[in-house]
């Protein structure tokens, strides 16, 4: 069996994301797995080179997981031939001109969201890449969720019917960091440090809707600043300037007809759901409501017949009406699953759908949310090529 290295420039990863999902259960977890597999035969294995600015935190990472390379000198290892990959999830105001220097070295890159701060700058990465010949890819992790797979499941099955409607509640409370501290960096709350919930969760909900649902058409979106002062790591008060909140409402064009489709996103809500993410689903011959990995659905046979009468005590326990679907499958962690598809397209080739221009697409629809809450008004969402 031949063994396919591939070096892996992981750029920062010493964040709790980065570290937690693409570091340990991603790369760490391939190799502890002896690799990722191809078609014919040879297997895939990363050899990470962690890169960062803390050359202690590195280290320490590095040692931690099994004695990893590691630099503070990315042109470096951007200039090393063992290096095929180049991963960003560094700073946002960053990335762009870190993955055309990638892009420029002839490194295939893997890119988190947002993958640049405006649509311009994310064309630019997706046409560049084309332009070099080399293999790009966009963390799109949701789909690959146990919920959401169930949900496809739902959709590919017939289960809904015509979609009607998409209900979909993000968030949780995120303390301000005066008696508790906060679960959230306090950048994620300055615009001028390209912050906001729009910018962070906008670009989730593009993929999402447009690989489950139907391609987005128009949005229509109400950003908020509920908390306008927060404490950050150094106990020190901050002004929010960036959007903590967004109220945001989607026309799709489903495979039946139009769907629309309604987000909230808040970091400023306290949670009484499933989970911290639903999204619910509406059709002519079902309904189904999917978390991060159950999902319940109710169709349309075994649907309860309420009667509205304010003046009685309701009588129907309507979560006990709904079933819960069986997780008939193994679900793998999503973003591994999404490294192993993206480092088998670098080796093998073929089609990877989940690109820059597919990031692009959500650098759009979050330039979109700002300019509909900025004017006020529904704004049409325009093709990209």
């Amino acid at each position: 069996m031949e063994t396919v290295r591939l070096g892996v420039i992981m750029n920062g990863v010493t964040g709790r994301m980065g570290t937690n999902q693409h570091l340990v259960r991603s790369i760490c977890a391939i190799r502890a797995q002896g690799g990722v597999p191809l078609p014919d035969g040879r297997v895939v294995v990363p050899d990470p080179v962690l890169v960062g600015r803390n050359a202690d935190k590195l280290a320490a990472l590095a040692r931690a997981h099994g004695e990893l390379r590691w630099t503070t000198d990315l042109d470096a290892a951007l200039g090393d031939a063992r290096n095929h990959v180049y991963f960003d999830s560094a700073s946002t105001g960053l990335r762009a001109a870190l993955v055309r220097k990638a892009i420029d070295a002839g490194k295939h890159v893997y890119v988190e969201k947002p993958t640049a701060t405006t649509l311009a700058d994310a064309l630019d990465l997706y046409r560049r890449a084309e332009r070099a010949g080399v293999r790009h890819g966009v963390v799109q992790d949701k789909l690959w969720l146990p919920g959401l797979l169930k949900l496809r499941l739902l959709i590919d099955a017939g289960f809904f019917g015509r979609i009607l409607s998409v209900r979909g509640e993000f968030g949780y409370w995120v303390f301000e960091g005066d008696w508790q501290p906060a679960q959230r960096p306090s950048w994620n709350y300055r615009k001028e440090e390209d912050g906001g919930i729009i910018v962070d969760m906008l670009c989730h909900w593009r993929y999402v809707l447009d690989n489950l649902f139907g391609s987005v058409r128009s949005v229509f979106c109400l950003g908020a600043t509920h908390v306008p002062e927060r404490v950050d790591e150094r106990g020190r008060p901050y002004a929010a300037t960036a959007d903590d909140a967004a109220y945001a409402t989607f026309e799709l064009d489903g495979a039946q007809g139009p769907v629309v489709a309604q987000i909230n996103s808040s970091w400023t809500t306290r949670v009484r759901r499933d989970d911290l993410v639903t999204f619910h689903v509406d059709g002519t011959l079902g309904s189904a409501v999917a978390g991060l990995t159950d999902c319940h659905v109710q169709p349309r046979v075994a649907t309860p017949k309420p009667v509205w009468n304010p003046d009685v005590p309701q009588a129907i326990d309507f979560f006990a009406t709904w079933q819960k679907m069986p997780s008939n499958r193994a679900y793998d962690n999503a973003f591994k699953v999404e490294w192993e598809l993206f480092l088998q397209h670098v080796v093998a080739g073929g089609p990877f759908r989940w690109n820059l221009l597919e990031g692009a697409k959500g650098v759009q629809l979050a330039e979109l949310g700002h300019a509909s809450w900025a004017q006020r008004r529904i704004v049409d969402v325009p093709p990209l090529a």
